[in-house]
């Protein structure tokens, strides 16, 4: 279940730094509110979101791309995989 919370960001960053993902947030133009760098593994959130727009960009990262999960602690990898799995209605 998807908190919007500083606790769960926080969670969602000790994934990603697991991963073969860098994760920085920077101020930038972007669009979408972040810009994904697929060939050097980094992810640029926009910094000035909130900690729900934060939560909810790195959600739709996490949709578009495949972590390296070899590193995951057990605690990561659930979170990883309940973030993966589509909600049951």
């Amino acid at each position: 279940m998807i908190k919007y919370t500083n606790q769960f960001l926080l969670r969602m960053e000790e994934m990603i730094g697991e991963s073969n993902y860098t994760l920085r947030y920077e101020k930038g133009q972007f669009k979408s509110g972040y810009c994904l760098l697929r060939e050097q593994n980094i992810i640029i959130v926009n910094k000035f979101y909130s900690t729900e727009g934060k939560i909810n960009a790195l959600l739709e990262i996490l949709k578009g791309i495949q972590l390296d999960t070899a590193k995951f602690s057990e605690k990561s990898k659930a979170l990883y995989e309940e973030l993966l799995t589509p909600a049951q209605g």
